[in-house]
């Protein structure tokens, strides 16, 4: 399972298609990114694509010498540009390709338009996500949700883009989803509906084990995405680098710039123990100290809060009324400080479906306290992902269908081999890591990760913000606890 050759090989079946010659590729806002990110210019160049064009743009001049591959969403607004385009024609002929199912009604619209008999084709070519790298896709979509439930445009779009993968990777999955999310139960009855309506496209060869789509919510792990997840894993190591590899001065110059400007080394130390420790004392102390450097950025304070006031929600000794007084102290603004209770409004411990603390079983409980005693060799890396152990456990046949259930009668009997994961709210490169470790490490298995975007910090907080959740918790409570033919 490789979303990128996936994507790859749809591109470069429309250019083979339209046979030699001089091309334009035409496009929307949405596609032109999805061929991008696997495609550079000078690759479609080399297969006699000379010119690349918006289906938006207004000043496109007519060249009667090149063919129009288009590469299109199946939006009215899209096809209403098509017919347009087809009644004056700039081209010589077109292939027309869609990202996903159109309709019977909108074919039948292209070919009344078509009266100058220019259309060679048109197709259903299920590229409608963003192929990150060959584990990772996205949907580019931030803001999915208006408190706990769909934004239903975002909702049919993420179902699209869900299906054109299922489509793509040729996987007609038993789906699973998280319980504790509405979001999710939902999401997992649109892309049932679309497998049941259109059970001719998803006709693919039996495997032994059926894939396996496992539908996740954000709210269930906050944690992850407010960690410095691009912070270079090995930074010491990389810094000792910048002496020989002068190709990358100028970045690793620029890294210890932001590194010691920002205090970073420390900051990170103290992430990494609100994340995976459990010492709330320490924790405070830290905390407070650092509230106190003039080096810490007003972001990196709020982030150390909001790590708090997630981790120590219900501690007997909560201290949150005064680390809120100390970032206003320090200067904070009131957008950073009402993220705080806005954070945990969306993924406090009333919200989550499980506990991210605290190890549940005697086995957590032991292989925590054996990691206790041997201590860590990256303070720095401590963190693993919520995701790793529900995925661990999914491998090993133990993920409880009490809480991540079933969609219809049917269960799997075997362990799954291949699985596709997808987090509305967004997944983050860190879960990416994780994913991409467990198919390096475990035989048999093909894991597939996406998101209705791909997170780092700042674009998680706009997340938070566009749910709307915040507008809930003012600040006094931060102070108190068809087509011819388918692919």
């Amino acid at each position: 399972m490789n979303v990128v050759f996936a994507v790859k090989q749809y591109i470069s079946k429309m250019i083979e298609d339209s046979g030699p010659g001089m091309k334009v590729l035409l496009m929307d806002k949405e596609t032109t990114g999805i061929v991008s990110m696997v495609y550079t210019q000078s690759e479609i160049l080399q297969k006699e694509v000379y010119l690349f064009e918006r289906i938006d743009s207004q000043n496109r001049e007519i060249m009667k010498h090149l063919k129009a591959i288009c590469f299109l969403r199946p939006t009215k607004e899209n096809v209403d540009y098509i017919i347009q385009e087809l009644r004056r024609p700039k081209y010589t002929i077109y292939f027309i390709y869609f990202s996903n199912v159109i309709s019977k009604s909108d074919v039948k619209s292209l070919a009344e338009a078509d009266e100058q008999e220019v259309v060679a084709e048109v197709q259903e070519f299920y590229g409608d996500y963003i192929a990150v790298n060959p584990h990772l896709f996205s949907l580019n979509i931030l803001g999915c949700c208006q408190g706990r439930n769909w934004d239903p445009a975002q909702l049919s779009r993420t179902t699209q883009g869900l299906t054109a993968l299922l489509l793509s990777l040729k996987k007609c999955p038993m789906i699973r989803y998280q319980l504790s999310s509405e979001a999710a139960k939902r999401l997992a009855e649109c892309v049932k509906q679309v497998i049941t309506k259109e059970y001719e496209l998803f006709e693919f060869r039996r495997t032994e084990v059926p894939p396996l789509l496992l539908i996740l919510d954000r709210c269930d792990d906050a944690i992850t995405p407010l960690l410095n997840q691009a912070f270079v894993e090995n930074y010491p190591q990389f810094k000792k680098m910048s002496g020989t590899v002068s190709k990358h001065v100028t970045v690793v110059g620029e890294l210890s710039r932001l590194v010691s400007e920002r205090n970073l080394l420390e900051v990170s130390e103290v992430e990494q123990e609100l994340a995976c420790q459990n010492d709330h004392s320490s924790a405070l102390q830290n905390i407070k100290r650092l509230l106190q450097n003039p080096k810490v950025t007003e972001f990196d304070a709020a982030r150390l809060v909001m790590l708090y006031a997630l981790h120590y929600e219900r501690h007997s000794s909560n201290s949150l009324p005064g680390l809120m007084m100390d970032l206003r102290n320090k200067g904070v603004s009131e957008k950073y400080r009402k993220l705080v209770s806005a954070v945990v409004e969306y993924g406090g411990k009333r919200v989550r479906g499980s506990d991210l603390f605290s190890p549940k079983d005697a086995v957590a409980i032991t292989k925590q306290f054996l990691k206790g005693l041997k201590g860590v060799e990256n303070v720095y890396t401590q963190h693993q992902p919520f995701l790793h152990e529900t995925l661990d456990h999914l491998i090993k046949g133990r993920l409880k269908e009490n809480l991540y259930p079933y969609l219809g009668p049917s269960t799997l009997r075997d362990r799954p081999q291949d699985i596709i994961v997808f987090v509305i709210g967004g997944a983050t490169y860190e879960e990416a890591l994780t994913v991409y470790n467990l198919n390096r490490t475990t035989p048999g298995v093909r894991i597939v990760l996406g998101g209705t975007t791909v997170h780092n910090t700042k674009s998680f907080l706009e997340e938070v913000l566009a749910s709307g959740l915040h507008s809930r918790s003012k600040e006094s409570s931060q102070v108190t606890s068809r087509s011819a033919s388918r692919r």
